[in-house]
């Protein structure tokens, strides 16, 4: 016979006392039943707020019960819901009363068919009952009691649920027991675990190892004795249930004798607890002989790390429960995050090293380097021509300026991260100074190439060689114009590489952004070392022209694309002054192109103003508050189903049974924007996630975001795009999917995340271990 069985059999005695009450639970007032959790136009779960009391007197006690009436096959949880689930809650609101706390009854225990997924609740019906003081001296008139009660109420899945609860009670002279309600409270309170203390029980416990270790197993032994040193009824079915227990994953019981129980148990590998007890409930006995029920509390052995170190010392901090998660989520101050432990990266250096060369070269292949790479294709197409000599220094040039420029964003890294921040790739164009300053660049490099003006050029000779050292210089400020446009992408094995490098310590921090830079520099490196390939490069011509002006409108548009950056930063009004700066650097540029073909004074007068107008219309305009939108993602129909992440959201959309999506991204990150619209925005990805009812979460980190940092840091990456998928079944193992989607590659990862998901009673069906790779 099963627990339920024999849990269904007891309810029979009890039957009278429900019929009895039905008819008093037919007389509550509206307020006081409500239901919850619709399904198919059917609520699952239905509540009623009793009380065993008509009337009471002030300074008095009397008892108010929460029942829930549940559909078959449909549960709630306990306080410990187990492996999934959510602890049923209620909030009372009580003017002029004091509500005690809880009684929870033995909980039933529910089991997957495959054993995998364990949690603990009440099926069909069940009342939770707290004791009510009304206050001293309290004037005659009514006592309000209300309750908000939130649960979780799954069967194959899992819906929340809300209940408002509201009823008055009547002060009077004396208190009036409601005899109908009283005893089915203590019919259910019966069930309610008593102090071991307080039942004449003794329990001690043995362990078969002095300590505990950290994510260890350990055993031991559980003895009961009952009052007076008698021996205890024999147990059967799910007779021990444990409670939440800091720095223990899990604890179990089993019989071996009379009052004798065998203790397995998994100390937690981030240890939390210096010395945990094993808290839990017993009962003992049958359906057949009766049960009684026990709370059983007993010190556990101290806890010591794996490599032998005394519990206590900071440890890694654990992931919140969905309770305290979905209670309350505190900021994360950007201080707080530390990068992980390089030694936990999967990844060696020399692997880390060969994944930023290959990353870096494939950066070439982004949409944010192209204006560059077009820009300097032509450039190596006049200088092949005109200085054969020269295309090796060239190409040295540009090289320099892309590794230099690396290094110095590796500099950037390191000290901010001694200031006790925590950054990633890309972390540049969360500044809107910076934003604004590769706009102005971006407009500037524009204007020459429409001829407004000329770089290191005298005004009489336009039409003369370019000299030589401004040329290395304009190659060097080309290879800096790519690293600054190349940061906002990502390619494959670039993430893995630079988050490598931004958990570990500064000699790989430089060597992996020099190993990016010279990835980066490969394609023109290339094109010099390789016999006779810069022969065959197209020959100069009139088109040489027109395809440079062509190259300025190019960059021209990626300087639209960084003012639509700059809106998700400081808004609309940091758009406009930004407008209104790149007017000016225009302005600028054109003076500056005019004095050129001046001489003497007035070419020093026309530097003067060019320099003053620009210097002042950066003190007037670039003043940005950061005063953008920061709720909702600004990805328009492209993702309409999303919401923001949130830690909270995501575990309440776990233990609903969803899967969830998460779409880490930024404004400013061309292959996240690609991937959305390319990919996320297509009927096939829309279908997938409808039809497996996918949580689609996204975290924008346009902005600096510190929790959106740690938890990049947390799956070893160091920027955006990050793709996570969670299940259900497993949802501490995510599946992390690469920079790059396919819509195909999505469709199956959230099938797999989905045939994860809870199959029955809140856990995963037999297709979790072999078909989910985070599992």
């Amino acid at each position: 016979m099963t627990h339920r069985q024999s849990k269904r059999l007891g309810r029979v005695g009890g039957i009278g006392l429900l019929l009895m009450a039905a008819v008093a639970w037919a007389d509550l007032p509206a307020s006081a039943v409500a239901s919850s959790a619709p399904d198919e136009g059917n609520p699952r779960v239905e509540g009623a707020l009793l009380v065993d009391a008509t009337q009471v007197k002030p300074g008095d006690t009397f008892r108010v019960g929460v029942r829930f009436r549940l559909d078959p096959g449909w549960h709630i949880y306990w306080k410990n819901p187990g492996d999934s689930g959510l602890e049923t809650e209620v909030a009372w609101d009580t003017p002029g009363a004091t509500v005690g706390t809880l009684r929870w009854p033995f909980p039933d225990t529910f089991r997957t068919p495959d054993g995998f997924i364990t949690t603990y609740g009440y099926d069909n019906e069940a009342i939770l009952v707290a004791d009510v003081k009304a206050t001293e001296g309290a004037a005659t008139g009514v006592l309000n009691l209300s309750a908000a009660v939130e649960a979780l109420v799954c069967e194959v899945h899992c819906i929340p649920a809300e209940l408002m609860l509201t009823r008055s009670l009547p002060l009077g002279p004396q208190t009036l027991r409601d005899a109908e309600t009283a005893a089915i409270f203590d019919a259910e309170v019966a069930k309610v675990p008593r102090p071991v203390a307080d039942s004449g029980h003794t329990v001690s416990l043995a362990l078969d190892a002095p300590q505990l270790t950290a994510g260890q197993e350990f055993t031991g032994t559980l003895t009961v004795t009952g009052p007076g040193g008698a021996a205890v009824p024999a147990v059967e079915g799910d007779f021990f249930v444990a409670e939440r227990i800091p720095g223990v994953a899990r604890v179990g019981l089993t019989a071996d004798g009379p009052g004798r129980f065998k203790l397995q148990g998994k100390a937690e590998p981030d240890v939390q607890a210096s010395a945990p007890g094993l808290t839990g409930v017993l009962r003992l006995g049958t359906a057949a002989t009766g049960y009684q029920f026990l709370e059983v509390k007993a010190p556990l052995a101290p806890m010591v790390a794996a490599g032998g170190a005394v519990a206590g010392a900071p440890a890694a901090v654990k992931p919140p429960s969905v309770k305290d998660s979905i209670a309350a989520v505190k900021p994360v101050a950007a201080a707080a995050v530390a990068p992980p432990a390089a030694a936990e990266s999967s990844v060696g250096l020399g692997l880390a090293l060969v994944f930023a060369f290959l990353g870096g070269a494939l950066l070439n292949l982004m949409p944010c380097v192209f204006p560059v790479l077009a820009l300097k294709a032509y450039g190596f197409t006049r200088m092949v021509q005109q200085e054969k000599g020269r295309v090796g220094a060239h190409a040295a040039a540009y090289a320099a300026g892309i590794v230099g420029t690396m290094l110095l964003l590796a500099g950037g890294v390191l000290a901010v991260r001694a200031g006790g921040a925590s950054v990633g790739w890309g972390f540049q164009f969360q500044e809107p100074l910076f934003v604004a300053g590769v706009c102005a660049v971006l407009v500037a490099f524009a204007l020459n190439l429409f001829g407004v003006f000329n770089v290191g050029l005298d005004g009489t000779a336009l039409a003369g060689k370019v000299d030589q050292s401004q040329g290395l210089l304009h190659s060097a400020g080309e290879g800096v114009l790519a690293v600054v446009l190349a940061t906002p992408c990502s390619a494959p094995l670039l993430g893995t590489a630079v988050g490598f490098a931004f958990a570990a310590g500064p000699l790989t921090v430089l060597a992996v952004f020099t190993m990016l830079g010279l990835g980066l520099a490969l394609p023109f490196c290339v094109l010099v070392l390789v016999p006779g390939l810069a022969k065959r490069l197209p020959k100069p011509g009139a088109w040489m022209e027109r395809f440079k002006q062509v190259l300025g409108f190019a960059l021209l548009a990626t300087t639209v694309w960084l003012v639509w950056v700059m809106g998700g930063l400081a808004g609309v009004d940091g758009m406009a002054r930004l407008l209104a700066f790149l007017v000016a650097v225009g302005l600028v540029t054109w003076l500056y192109g005019q004095g050129q073909a001046q001489d003497g004074v007035r070419k020093l007068a026309t530097m003067a103003v060019a320099a003053g107008m620009l210097v002042a219309s950066a003190v007037l305009t670039l003043r940005f508050d950061e005063q953008g939108p920061a709720a909702a993602p600004r990805l328009g129909s492209t993702v309409a189903q999303a919401q923001p992440w949130d830690d909270a959201a995501v575990q309440a959309a776990l233990a609903a049974g969803q899967p969830v999506f998460i779409d880490f991204t930024a404004d400013w990150c061309l292959t996240c924007k690609f991937n959305e619209r390319t990919v996320l925005s297509t009927d096939e990805v829309r279908s997938a996630f409808t039809q497996h009812r996918v949580a689609f979460f996204i975290a924008d980190w346009t902005r600096r975001d510190a929790r959106i940092t740690a938890k990049l840091a947390e799956h070893g990456r160091a920027g955006v795009p990050m793709y996570l998928v969670l299940s259900p079944g497993a949802p501490d193992k995510p599946e992390v999917l690469p920079e790059l989607l396919t819509p195909g590659l999505v469709a199956d990862a959230v099938k797999r995340a989905a045939e994860c998901a809870p199959s029955k009673l809140g856990g995963p069906n037999v297709l979790c271990a072999a078909g989910f790779p985070g599992h």
